[in-house]
């Protein structure tokens, strides 16, 4: 593990902001953005267009676009304009997808989402595979809306779906951690159930794949649950060790060595990287692990995700505090006195 390099006086002198960029730091999604919140679809279409079958960048874009889509109608007035267009369908799909889940959100933990709104998401989405068959996001699409079934979907089916998935792309991390999320305890599995799924899929992952975080993702889901299954009734028992017990720094570190120890040496973060980075060095600076999240944290520079820093506290504060503790040389390994590193 290389050394940890310490700042000069002016670094130290300055405060560390960190940049909450919705897009994280991909200027042409930007733009595109831009013009979907003035009612323009043809940079939507420009875009997606030159993305090409960069599938990982692809996902992020699509999924970015489809969060800002769905509050408007230019998916529908691309529809209408184009109604052949491939890259119109998928982010149709997983537009419909955003939709629905809010729909769910609106009606409130616990309450039914209407089956014929579902069973039409999926048809869009189902749509979508025909049209760009040679894309993974419209299963990954399928993945996601599957978990709000009462009851889940038939496993021969789920599977059906994810075997489609990793034909077009085996490391789809979008569509892995939709389908993680549906065996979480959550919505229709278990913990033991997710943390399987998640081991598994980071074990096949080759050097520089980001699939082994789905660990690190997993451990979040589980924090989500627990805590939120404690609200009002005081803190969570036990919690103290959930991110820096024995077994959760091994995963940490196997996840670092395997993904960012893969990666060609300098490379920067790229954007569709920053989002799962951020629950890497988020698990790293709970954990203790100072020499992982110096490293993370500077491939990441200021570029920053709300999640899942918005589940252990106010994100912006973490991450300053984290930092300059390491700036300092504070915190200490994970067996020692947490100081600033507690997660209280």
């Amino acid at each position: 593990m290389a050394a940890l390099r310490r700042p000069s006086r002016t670094a130290r002198q300055s405060r560390f902001v960190p940049d909450f960029d919705p897009d994280f730091g991909d200027r042409p999604l930007t733009q595109a953005r831009h013009d979907l919140v003035i009612g323009r679809w043809q940079g939507i279409r420009d875009l997606l267009a030159a993305t090409g079958n960069d599938w990982a960048r692809r996902t992020h874009r699509v999924r970015l676009l489809s969060h800002a889509a769905a509050g408007t109608s230019a998916v529908e007035a691309w529809r209408a304009a184009e109604p052949g267009n491939p890259d119109m369908t998928v982010l149709r799909a997983a537009t419909e997808v955003v939709r629905v889940f809010d729909t769910a959100i609106a009606a409130g933990r616990g309450a039914k989402v209407d089956r014929g709104r579902i069973d039409a998401a999926a048809d869009i989405c189902l749509a979508a595979t025909k049209a760009a068959p040679a894309d993974p996001m419209p299963w990954a699409s399928l993945l996601s809306v599957a978990r709000l079934y009462e009851g889940g979907v038939p496993r021969r089916e789920l599977r059906c779906w994810f075997d489609e998935l990793r034909r077009r792309d085996p490391y789809h991390l979008e569509g892995h951690t939709q389908l993680l999320r549906y065996w979480s305890a959550r919505w229709h599995g278990t913990h033991g159930a997710m943390y399987d799924f998640a081991r598994d899929a980071a074990g096949v992952a080759p050097p520089g794949s980001p699939l082994p975080v789905l660990v690190q993702i997993a451990r979040v889901e589980e924090y989500r649950y627990i805590v939120d299954g404690a609200l009002g009734r005081g803190p969570v028992r036990g919690f103290d060790q959930h991110w820096k017990h024995e077994l959760a720094v091994t995963e940490l570190r196997r996840t670092y060595a395997r993904w960012v120890g893969g990666r060609p040496p300098g490379a920067p973060a790229a954007p569709e990287e920053v989002a799962e980075l951020n629950y890497l060095a988020h698990a790293a600076c709970y954990a203790g692990q100072a020499d992982v999240a110096w490293n993370v944290l500077g491939l990441l520079g200021k570029q920053a995700a709300w999640v899942p820093w918005v589940y252990t506290g106010e994100p912006e504060e973490q991450l300053v505090r984290f930092r300059e503790s390491l700036r300092t040389g504070a915190g200490g390994g994970a067996g020692g006195d947490p100081g600033p590193w507690s997660a209280g």
